[in-house]
């Protein structure tokens, strides 16, 4: 983008025709068509100079003097530098914008140096084996050039003429030009640092502090007297042995403000060597002096995002088998089973299994266990919500969990959502959600209006949108319900798609944005928009959104295997589809138009 009016711009059309040439390069045989043959007249001495020209040879004694004494070469540059300046045109701003000519793709890590553009180009979304690559456009031949491949970042130098660059674990300098590769790691290992650990640890406890101050959605910071606030915890940091310590106490402090979403955490702490446990994505539970596989952990069918590795095609294993040993190693029943798999979190292991709690006519399995079990958890008990709702109103009603109103949470409710549009009633299950964004568009799609419909000759019409549900609705909510999960009932109610059921929700809608880290990598986050109604009120921070109807979760039912919440919101959609059952219009008589 230009910055004056007066600038061309990057992409102006280029003329293609070819330099005049002088007499002098004619004669040499280098002149080309068009070449201009006549000497230019010279310049006679008593001729005066053109505008333009530099005077200074002719001027007398006596108007040099006029202009005050001459300036020392080192006066001049120091003028120099503090006089330039950057002018900005504002008017016409935006109309001077243009694209550069790059593919389409998802671009970071824009850098300038003269007459060109640097930028990372990561690879596409679900694509494997591909790199980010650095690459710069070229503003004078108008073309890509490809720095370097397979990167993980990069800095520009002060002078704009090098890079570091970081592949993996390994740090280079290259120059901005194609084709560089690091032929010469930087020896970081050898690289250190001397730390005051105490005089660090008051600088982290500061910062905090400022962050809070001049971040705070509220300039009067809740009328805490923060002032008082530091001097009263920073007493304290002299006791302070660890990082932890110092994050405990940054902890306390921020909790004054009396707000969500003030957390801290990272920096630089000590912890210890871990070995991460292997899963098999199953519960076992002890029966006969051995551990029995009792239940095989599944999601929906047609998901292939995570599976146990014991529901894999072509393993002889089942549910009911008992698991004797890994890696040739006797199970000790004395621990709980996962004890067998320390340090083996995403390795290939042996295991030994039988029908039978003994090692008589046992065979092995080789499978490669799970990292985590968290996703599998989720998603099973997502199936079995669905297939529960799905019994229990005859397939009627549909069921759509959302973890969190982020990417996750979006992505998860837009496939539910996809697959059940067409039921006749919708449970959204918002328990447990996380928070994130701000669901505006969560309710966008769980409101879609439906317009009209087409008449097809083979097939069943089209309602219009074709993805939009115009059926009852309700939503289960609870106390774990918290930020975006707060918002998302309250935008529920406020658009009037249903009843909430189920318990108040957690309370936390000051939300937070980016701050700066802190020096040694910790960080604090600082709450910096808060919520209040078109009545001009402060609402749900610090409360919550109550429920329309209340169903707390009694223990007694869910160790049996019951959900409260979830039963009693089938009941109350099953009574509303009596009071309004979405009938899709009929398709009218095909119109006579032989007239």
């Amino acid at each position: 983008m230009p910055l004056r009016a007066d600038l061309p711009s990057p992409l102006a059309p280029k003329n293609d025709m070819e330099p005049v040439k002088k007499k002098e390069e004619k004669e040499e045989g280098i002149a080309s068509v068009g070449s201009v043959d006549e000497e230019k007249p010279k310049k006679e001495p008593s001729e005066k100079p053109q505008k333009g020209q530099k005077e200074e040879k002719e001027k007398k004694p006596a108007e040099k003097e006029k202009k005050g004494p001459a300036k020392k070469p080192a006066e001049k540059e120091e003028k120099a530098k503090k006089q330039p300046g950057i002018r900005i045109d504002l008017k016409g701003f935006e109309q001077r914008a243009i694209v550069l000519p790059v593919r389409a793709g998802e671009y970071r890590g824009l850098s300038a140096v003269e007459g060109k553009l640097l930028y990372v180009r990561l690879p596409n979304k679900g694509s494997h084996g591909e790199h980010a690559t650095l690459c710069y456009f070229d503003l004078s031949k108008r073309q890509e050039q490809v720095i370097i491949s397979d990167i993980n970042g990069y800095s520009l130098s002060a002078d704009r003429k090098h890079l570091l660059v970081r592949q993996g674990s390994r740090y280079g300098i290259i120059s901005v030009a194609p084709g560089q590769r690091i032929t010469k790691p930087l020896p970081t290992g050898r690289l250190e640092a001397v730390v005051d650990p105490r005089q660090e640890w008051k600088q982290i406890f500061n910062e905090a502090w400022r962050l809070e101050r001049d971040y705070f959605y509220d300039p009067n910071l809740h009328r805490v007297n923060w002032r008082e606030v530091r001097q009263r915890y920073g007493q304290l940091l002299k006791y302070a042995v660890t990082r932890w310590d110092v994050n405990f106490l940054i902890g306390e402090m921020i909790a004054e403000l009396n707000s969500s979403h003030t957390y801290r955490g990272g920096g630089d702490v000590q912890r210890a060597p871990s070995r991460p446990v292997g899963y098999l994505g199953v519960d076992f539970s002890f029966e006969n002096g051995a551990y029995r596989i009792k239940r095989i952990l599944r999601g929906a069918p047609w998901d292939l995002e995570t599976r146990s590795p014991l529901d894999q095609p072509g393993l002889k294993v089942k549910e009911g088998d008992y698991l004797l040993a890994v890696n040739g190693v006797p199970i000790d029943t004395n621990k709980e089973p996962y004890a067998a798999f320390e340090g083996l979190a995403g390795q290939t292991v042996v295991l030994t299994v039988n029908d039978k709690p003994t090692f008589e006519g046992a065979w092995d399995i080789t499978v490669k266990t799970l990292t985590s079990e968290y996703r599998l958890r989720y998603l099973s008990w997502v199936e079995h919500n669905r297939k529960l709702v799905e019994k229990l109103t005859d397939g009627r009603v549909g069921y759509i969990y959302v973890p969190d109103t982020g990417q996750g949470g979006q992505r998860d409710l837009v496939r539910q959502f996809v697959a059940q549009f067409h039921k006749e009633g919708l449970i959204i299950d918002e328990r447990f959600n996380s928070g994130g964004q701000i669901p505006d568009r969560f309710i966008e799609l769980l409101n879609r209006p439906i317009y009209n419909y087409w008449a097809v000759r083979d097939g069943k019409d089209w309602q219009w949108p074709p993805v939009a549900h115009w059926g009852p609705k309700v939503m289960l909510i609870n106390g774990w319900s918290g930020s975006g999960g707060d918002c998302f009932p309250f935008y529920f109610r406020e658009a009037r798609l249903g009843p909430l059921i189920g318990t108040r929700t957690w309370g936390g809608l000051i939300g937070m944005t980016g701050v700066p880290p802190l020096i040694d990598g910790g960080r604090v986050t600082v709450p910096t928009f808060a919520i209040y109604s078109k009545k001009g009120q402060w609402i749900i921070e610090g409360y919550g959104v109550d429920p329309d109807i209340k169903v707390v979760d009694n223990p007694g039912l869910m160790a049996r295997g019951h959900d409260p919440q979830l039963e009693r919101a089938v009941k109350v959609i099953l009574n509303m589809l009596k009071k309004r059952r979405p009938i899709p219009p009929a398709r009218p008589p095909y119109p006579d138009r032989s007239h």
